[in-house]
């Protein structure tokens, strides 16, 4: 095995979700990631505390990039329209290998509790940084928190129809992410 070979987050996430999908989340073991990544134990430890973070990966990257679209949104936006460019940020960055690895990602999340957990983790980290984002624009607390929470249902939505499409679709996330945003725009409208 390569002690230093490139690409061992990847290849380790990949395996994992491999192996997740193959023989289940809590039968798969640190060491069979680690050998089908083809990368030591301890390479894995590197990346990783435990497999639990494995669906964590990126996370840190995407809260950033919803956070500088926020940011970057142009001044007098709405709270919406800033977590719009969040979106288009963040689901700009999304790749071919993110839109292989969610359904098999989504099959594992569903057949665990603990990465059940380990997901809503990863949306309340997303909220708080669009929150955050938000709040440094001047929009008041309430109405920052409700905007990012729409926007990660929005993400999630558009991410499952984009990971759900036809490969040859060459449509990228955000047309998906954002239309699910516009969708929940309507939808508070029913709200009264």
């Amino acid at each position: 095995m390569a002690r230093w070979e490139p690409g061992a987050r990847e290849r380790l996430v990949l395996a994992a979700v491999a192996l997740f999908s193959e023989q289940g989340y809590d039968e798969t073991t640190v060491t069979q990631i680690a050998e089908r990544a083809g990368v030591t134990k301890s390479t894995f430890f590197r990346h990783f505390p435990d497999k639990r973070e494995l669906l964590a990966a990126g996370q840190e990257t995407l809260s950033r990039l919803l956070a500088e679209g926020i940011a970057d949104a142009p001044a007098g936006s709405s709270p919406l329209d800033a977590v719009a460019a969040g979106l288009d940020r963040a689901s700009g960055e999304m790749g071919p290998m993110n839109r292989e690895l969610g359904p098999r990602l989504k099959a594992a999340v569903a057949a665990s509790a603990e990465l059940q957990e380990r997901d809503a983790l990863k949306s309340v980290g997303m909220a708080a940084a669009m929150t955050t984002a938000l709040v440094a624009r001047g929009v008041a607390e309430a109405p920052a928190r409700l905007a990012s929470e729409i926007g990660v249902l929005a993400f999630k939505q558009g991410f499952d129809r984009w990971s759900g499409t036809a490969r040859n679709d060459d449509d990228g996330l955000a047309r998906h992410t954002l239309a699910a945003l516009a969708e929940l725009r309507a939808a508070t409208a029913a709200l009264g």
